[in-house]
């Protein structure tokens, strides 16, 4: 079953993921900043990465898709943003996927439904 990566700072949630996905079968292992995830995906090569935004710093999570996007070692992992930036932020606006600026499958806003999530992953996969 494919390997999942995720990376988040928020120990509960990353633990409520982890739980969620190895219930469907899936390998999950986590990472509590994008330093560590970022080392953690060239060595363990998931075929996908859950990623948080705010970690250590608000835009962690933007910086380290667009790092793994132009690292040889690690652009072909699909990454799947999940933030509660909008909210936390008060944002008027969402993000939206973009080759550059957010190289990434999809973004979900926390909380995130167990089957949206389950549903993105399951998309995110498919190459």
């Amino acid at each position: 079953m494919a390997k999942i990566l995720v990376v988040d700072d928020d120990i509960d949630f990353l633990e409520a993921q982890k739980t969620l996905l190895e219930a469907k079968g899936y390998t999950v292992f986590g990472a509590p900043n994008g330093d560590e995830g970022y080392q953690k995906a060239k060595a363990e090569q998931p075929d996908l990465m859950l990623l948080d935004v705010m970690m250590t710093y608000d835009s962690e999570g933007f910086d380290l898709a667009r790092k793994l996007k132009e690292d040889p070692a690690t652009r072909q992992i699909p990454v799947i943003m999940i933030t509660g930036i909008r909210q936390a932020k008060g944002l008027p606006f969402s993000f939206e996927p973009d080759e550059d600026w957010l190289p990434v499958k999809a973004v979900l806003e926390k909380p995130v439904k167990p089957d949206e999530l389950l549903k993105t992953v399951e998309e995110g996969l498919k190459k």
